[in-house]
């Protein structure tokens, strides 16, 4: 199975809790995206396209496959610094 997913990456806590915040609220993933990320996906608003088991870091993907599609995640911390997930796809 591979899950599609979405991200926004921060370096501090408090701000990727001010994003998970305004996402609750109904601002727009993408464009958060592209004004908060540090990730070079930010010029996609945040899309990571397809992968697979094995092919991110372990926290990080425990809460991709985890999630429901369509599902934001709270905050997860990796060694990247602090993520929000978007589940945006799933395929076999």
């Amino acid at each position: 199975m591979q899950v599609r997913a979405s991200h926004i990456l921060v370096k501090d806590r408090a701000l990727a809790d001010r994003i998970y915040s305004e996402l609750r609220q109904g601002a727009d993933f993408g464009q958060l995206a592209r004004r908060y990320s540090t990730c070079p996906s930010r010029s996609k608003g945040g899309d990571l396209g397809f992968f697979s088991e094995g092919q991110m870091v372990p926290e990080f993907e425990r809460e991709a496959f985890r999630m429901s599609t369509g599902s934001v995640s709270r905050p997860v911390h990796t060694r990247f610094g602090w993520h929000i997930i978007k589940k945006t796809g799933v395929k076999d």
